[in-house]
């Protein structure tokens, strides 16, 4: 299957439904350790993404990357919006190629994370969604490499991203407000990286659906 970024409105949608959907679960996470914005945030970002969707699809991927990556710094707020901001802001100027394959989708997502941890000063094991971002991104190039058939691969991606977020529950939170909770962060899972972890197994999903 081709993807292009004719797929967007679709995803989009997908992403903020998926998000509406579980709700009422990530705010409850996140009034445990954090302010209890995110989900507003979140959705306020891609209800912005919903209304300009239809820009999406006249672009190429470099540039529905910083697309995305702009409307969502814009609109999101808080350390979310930055940060997935700065991920899709790095992948768009990392593509330079309108075609997207597995390999380059890898490459780029990649170097999206390592600067969304150098953003947020942050790395895998301080309770936030890059317990989720960085395992998967390892996932992908690993697997891109060996060239892991693409419904395997995905559903690889889903199993690591679900793996990620259950580990932050026995992490301490060091970063945002939760840090300031120290221990008592222990025995809750993270509201962005669940956040994270929904999205990726709603995207990963809908590309399987569609061999």
């Amino acid at each position: 299957m081709l993807v292009t970024p004719e797929m967007l409105p679709n995803v989009v949608t997908l992403l903020y439904d998926t998000i509406l959907e579980n709700a009422d679960e990530l705010e409850e996470l996140d009034r445990i350790l954090g302010d209890g914005d995110h989900v507003v945030n979140l959705l306020r970002g891609l209800e912005v993404l919903k209304t300009k969707s239809g820009d999406l699809v006249a672009v190429d991927w470099p540039q529905a990357f910083q697309f995305i990556g702009m409307s969502l710094m814009s609109s999101v707020g808080g350390a979310s919006g930055s940060l997935y901001g700065t991920l899709f802001i790095k992948m768009g100027g990392a593509l330079k190629e309108s075609e997207l394959t597995t390999n380059r989708m890898a490459d780029i997502f990649s170097q999206g994370v390592d600067a969304m941890k150098a953003r947020g000063k942050s790395d895998v094991g301080e309770k936030t969604m890059l317990d989720v971002l960085v395992p998967v991104a390892q996932c992908l190039v690993q697997l891109s490499a060996e060239g892991v058939e693409r419904r395997v691969l995905l559903t690889t991606v889903s199993k690591v991203a679900i793996n990620g977020v259950e580990a932050t529950r026995e992490m301490v939170a060091t970063k945002g407000r939760a840090a300031y909770l120290g221990g008592r962060t222990v025995g809750h899972i993270d509201a962005g990286a669940k956040s994270s972890q929904l999205m990726l197994c709603a995207l990963t999903g809908f590309l399987a659906g569609d061999d």
